[in-house]
């Protein structure tokens, strides 16, 4: 796949200088990749019918017609293609809604279809798509071009995940699984293709297999471009997905309640100066993370279990441990996976995250925590990259049952990675669980084998946050204790 993707990555470097970026370029490839796929699926797209000035023609959007073209005729074949396509009812219209031929050279527009043409892309195994996209970020944030700093899961951090959390429709005739910010849709995706091994290939009973392909899989994305990857990725899977274009948080909340949730919402602080109006917000916070944690306690089912990925500043910011006091009474906060350093290299090397596994429905006694990053050498793209062997042991120690109540002891992890804490403990850290650490980082006793830079940067801000989030509630209490105290300070200067 490397080498396929680079072909087209140095055609990328030659669309630039014609005008084309690397986002538009990205979603010209993607509507060409699609059409290519269904293609090599044999999906029939010769005979669309369009409305055209009250009249009904039929297009041929297959894609052996586009490749049949050239010159100017090509570029107007790829313009009917996409408006025929956009037309069309149901999951074929919402993927190309709106979209548009970026390409006024035709000789550009025919090498990339010939490029594509080349390979036999559903036999690579992997999400294409989502890695192309992956990709141009990266050669994105490394040009420092705006809007690449958006994190992607890993797919062996979300493998490790649906295999914990199993996410099994044929357990109830109303089962349902949700993302609220599923990106190119990696989770939903993933939790499929467990179900199709699960049940050796997708064998499925009838009643079965018509929920599963039409109301299983639910999501919600809050820009464009990766929301029509997730509908492209789930529709080649066989899957129609209703996936909602929006802002999960700030938006009220529809009726509808799901019994898995999977999902990393979006790191960092942009748009997060205000805090939402929701009423099922128990807590009012700008922090994002926080806010997409109360959001999932409130779209899950009674019952329902989530494993949501968070950095590690949702677990001591200002407010989390509010947030997590009202989860842990409301849900069974039962573990708790702590990622090593770099897990979403190379987006953000340094960035430190962790995954949080709940039940809605019963009140936390005890809190498992696996640490897979002390004493674990930074994930890096190239030298150290994120394999499953990272995972394995944490399958282990998590257990059969997705609800985190099968039979757990410290002894199966022999590195003494997993710990098991009584909420009496939690409360007693005010419900700030970054401050559970038992192991040693050996590698600061180390001259020649310290962390990256970067990395002892960001422990200090951490720590630095803390603190100041400490003082400012011991401030707080003084403020309180003594009326005027504030009034009087100031007089007295």
């Amino acid at each position: 796949m490397t080498d396929v993707v680079q072909k087209l990555w140095g055609f990328c470097h030659t669309l630039r200088h014609d005008g084309i970026d690397y986002g538009d370029y990205i979603e010209q490839i993607t509507y060409l990749l699609f059409l290519k796929m269904t293609d090599e699926k044999g999906l029939d797209f010769t005979k669309l019918k369009v409305e055209r000035q009250k009249k009904v023609e039929v297009v041929d959007c297959s894609w052996a017609n586009l490749v049949s073209q050239s010159g100017n005729d090509l570029v107007n074949q790829y313009v009917d293609t996409l408006r025929a396509l956009g037309a069309q009812p149901g999951m074929l219209g919402d993927i190309y809604a709106g979209a548009q031929s970026r390409f006024n050279n035709p000789v550009n527009l025919k090498r990339l279809v010939g490029l594509i043409d080349e390979t036999e892309w559903t036999e690579l195994g992997v999400d294409v798509k989502a890695a192309a996209y992956e990709g141009l970020l990266e050669k994105a944030a490394s040009e420092g071009k705006k809007g690449a700093g958006q994190y992607f899961t890993p797919r062996v951090l979300i493998q490790s995940i649906v295999r914990c959390m199993k996410p099994d429709p044929r357990k109830a005739r109303d089962f349902t699984v949700c993302d609220p910010a599923c990106g190119t849709g990696g989770f939903l995706v993933s939790a499929y293709e467990w179900l199709a091994a699960e049940s050796k290939g997708g064998a499925l009973d009838r009643d079965v297999a018509k929920r599963v392909k039409r109301s299983t899989y639910h999501g919600q994305e809050l820009v464009p471009r990766p929301r029509r990857m997730a509908l492209m990725n789930l529709y080649l899977h066989g899957i129609e997905p209703t996936i909602h274009l929006g802002d999960s948080i700030d938006q009220p909340p529809s009726s509808d309640r799901f019994d898995v949730i999977l999902t990393n919402p979006p790191f960092g602080t942009k748009g997060a100066n205000q805090n939402p109006v929701r009423e099922d917000f128990t807590v009012a916070t700008s922090n994002k993370q926080l806010n997409f944690v109360q959001h999932v306690l409130t779209i899950l089912k009674p019952g329902g279990r989530a494993a949501v990925v968070l950095p590690d500043n949702c677990l001591f910011a200002d407010q989390a441990g509010e947030v997590f006091k009202i989860l842990t009474e409301d849900a069974d906060l039962h573990t708790v996976l702590r990622l090593p350093r770099g897990t979403f290299t190379p987006y953000s090397q340094g960035v430190k995250a962790n995954v949080v596994f709940f039940t809605k429905g019963r009140p936390t006694e005890t809190v498992w925590i696996y640490d897979a990053r002390t004493n674990v050498p930074g994930i890096t793209k190239k030298d150290r990259p994120l394999v499953p062997a990272h995972f394995a042991e944490f399958d282990k120690c998590f257990g059969s049952d997705p609800n985190g109540t099968a039979k757990r002891k410290p002894s199966d992890s022999k590195e003494d990675r997993w710990h098991s804490f009584p909420i009496s403990e939690v409360k007693d850290r005010q419900f700030k669980l970054d401050g559970f650490k038992w192991l040693k980082e050996d590698s600061l006793d180390d001259a020649d084998d310290l962390p990256e830079p970067e990395d002892l940067t960001g422990d200090a801000i951490e720590e630095l946050q803390g603190a100041v989030a400490d003082l400012g509630k011991v401030l707080a209490l003084l403020e309180n204790g003594n009326g005027n105290g504030k009034a009087a300070g100031k007089s007295a200067r």
